[in-house]
């Protein structure tokens, strides 16, 4: 349910650097308060009418207003727009925040960060881009409010030079609520079994509840704050970290299972963790079936909080290199 051209993709900002490189130095933002009135309506109305066409699925109005440069990855944005619906419907769409990027001083594409302030100096988000060619840039984000699953929207926008307008070079998705929880409501958990991790070890529930806050609070991975600056900070305080655990060998009676890795999943709009795990090259389906689950009880017993802590898990098997999707079960079916 997210989308970023490979032109845009950027990381997760987990801390801000304490110095900017040399082309970040010669980029700027401007965020939504200190915009002249006609870029931020500009943006405004740009920003609210890509969003309508998302709730609305009007394709048509999406790929006329798509950048050229990108147009061969239409299929994959029809899908991305197309399996958002269910995350928008019962909501009304607002927007939350603009801001603009100039990035012209670029003389060829670049990793870049562009540091943005209020009018008094203080600096409130930093946004991190990969391979940005030079150019002008906005970054709209929008919410469709009162929708249970609190769709969340986020457009990169490009300036046209030859076209006197904004075109969408970028588009995400995400939920914003999962089973019924937003992340304020996760950060809180994950706070509490931190707490709770002192006298009773639970760092997996912890750290993957903190995972599972950040995938809601924010509609993409390239803008940081002061108050995810704070997260990070608490998740990194955990001890026993499960990062610090993979790969991880989980012996089943004569087996041995190797977990590559745990990260969530919101695939079915649920608080889910995929396990991605090293298959034994089954290819019958029963007996993936079979094994996934085994794998996934072998986990369960290793970490008897996860099945308190969240709806399911996705099996995900690895053999030679290749991610397979297995199933998706709720911890009631995983025995």
């Amino acid at each position: 349910m997210r989308l970023w051209w490979k032109s845009f993709a950027a990381p997760a900002v987990l801390s801000l650097l304490l110095a900017a490189s040399a082309s970040a130095s010669a980029t700027s933002c401007t965020a939504q308060a200190e915009l002249p009135p006609q870029d931020r309506d500009a943006l405004a109305a740009a920003g609210g009418r890509l969003a309508m066409a998302v709730v609305q699925q009007d394709y048509t109005a999406l790929k006329a207003a798509l950048l050229p440069s990108v147009a061969s990855d239409w299929g994959q944005i029809h899908l991305a727009v197309e399996a958002s619906a269910v995350l928008m419907k019962g909501g009304k769409m607002q927007l939350r925040n603009l801001y603009l990027l100039d990035a012209d001083s670029l003389t060829e594409p670049a990793d870049t960060q562009f540091f943005c302030s209020s009018a008094s100096g203080s600096l409130t988000v930093t946004l991190t881009m990969k391979a940005l060619p030079p150019g002008r840039y906005a970054v709209v984000l929008a919410d469709a409010a009162g929708a249970p699953l609190g769709g969340q929207l986020a457009f990169i926008l490009v300036w046209d030079g030859t076209a006197s307008e904004w075109k969408l070079g970028g588009l995400t998705v995400r939920p914003g609520i999962l089973d019924g929880h937003d992340g304020v409501w996760w950060w809180t958990e994950a706070r509490e079994l931190a707490a709770a991790d002192q006298e009773k070890p639970d760092s997996w529930s912890a750290w993957y509840a903190y995972e599972t806050a950040r995938e809601l609070l924010l509609p993409v991975d390239f803008l940081s704050s002061s108050n995810l600056e704070k997260l990070n900070a608490e998740q990194a305080a955990i001890r026993n970290a499960p990062q610090d655990a993979f790969p991880l060998a989980l012996p089943d009676g004569d087996r041995t299972w190797k977990i590559v890795a745990v990260h969530p999943d919101v695939t079915l709009v649920h608080a889910d963790l995929a396990v991605v795990y090293e298959s034994t090259g089954v290819t019958d389906p029963a007996a993936e079936r079979t094994e996934a689950i085994a794998v996934l009880s072998a986990l369960l017993k290793a970490q008897p909080g996860l099945r308190q802590n969240f709806h399911g898990l996705w099996a995900v098997a690895v053999k030679d290199g290749k991610h397979t999707p297995v199933m998706e079960l709720s911890m009631a079916q995983i025995p």
